[in-house]
């Protein structure tokens, strides 16, 4: 038997699997460039990292870690010690908001933490429980001005499953009450035809609406993917993200002037916080 054929086929398959790795290209919504971010990264007790939002100084962080629940202020030029504000009972936090009631914690059975007076010795929070009966999972929440709202996405809710769907669904900062009914649906098939790839299932892990562009930008550690999409979840942009830089994308948030800010937990590597100038 000729053992060349084999080994020459071999040769073939594994040659043109390292190139199609290497040659893959990774595009970048308009007035970004996902591979060129400026780094921080940050200190040992962060390697958890979750959700952020970025202080208008764009100098100071306000994140959480997914165990203590604590609100860290983190400031990017220093090596000291983050000051902390303890506001609940340790469990697994996994996104913030500031709104006009202040700071909201979503913890992942989307249960919501009000924080009261964060950063002095009177700190205390107010609980509201999430209704939906079966299991459901969230890590995203960002606030929808119009309807004086924060909104929470779905990372894997018992009511998508099998249907092709991500399900969010709406807090009233008014009412204190969420909704019994979605607030709009992602529609993955729509995913999966703008990417290129089968995706089956699309597990959000941050969300945060652009300042200036009025869309909705959401991060998936699991898919490694930015999705864009309307006020109305409305799918219209998908973009990969590079394994190299985004090692497990958990938070996300903007400045006024549209420069994009993404955390990334340790995983197999050291925890930072990506920035992204805006050039429109």
């Amino acid at each position: 038997m000729n053992l060349r054929l084999p080994f020459i086929l071999l040769l073939a398959f594994v040659s043109c699997n390292a190139f199609s790795d290497q040659d893959r290209q990774y595009h970048s919504p308009k007035g970004y460039r996902l591979t060129e971010p400026h780094r921080y990264r940050v200190r040992d007790n962060m390697q958890e990292i979750s959700g952020i939002v970025l202080n208008p100084d764009e100098h100071h962080i306000y994140a959480i870690n997914d165990e203590q629940g604590k609100i860290f202020d983190i400031d990017v030029d220093t090596h000291k010690p983050y000051p902390s504000t303890k506001f609940g009972r340790s469990g697994d936090y996994e996104d913030l908001v500031n709104t006009p009631l202040g700071w909201m914690v979503l913890k992942s059975n989307g249960e919501l933490h009000q924080v009261h007076e964060p950063f002095t010795d009177n700190v205390s929070s107010t609980e509201y429980k999430f209704g939906k009966k079966g299991k459901q999972e969230f890590e995203s929440i960002y606030v929808d001005t119009p309807t004086n709202s924060v909104i929470m996405i779905c990372k894997r809710c018992a009511e998508d499953k099998n249907e092709s769907v991500t399900s969010a669904y709406r807090f009233s900062l008014d009412s204190l009450k969420f909704d019994e009914k979605p607030f709009y649906q992602l529609n993955v098939d729509d995913i999966t035809r703008l990417s290129g790839v089968d995706v089956n299932d699309f597990r959000p892990s941050a969300a945060a609406m652009h300042p200036i562009e009025h869309r909705l930008y959401i991060i998936s550690s699991v898919n490694r993917m930015l999705v864009i999409a309307g006020r109305d979840g409305k799918i219209q942009e998908v973009y990969h993200l590079k394994h190299k830089l985004f090692s497990q994308p958990e938070g996300i948030s903007f400045a006024a002037n549209g420069d994009m800010y993404i955390s990334n937990e340790a995983g197999d590597g050291v925890a930072d916080i990506l920035k992204f100038t805006y050039k429109p």
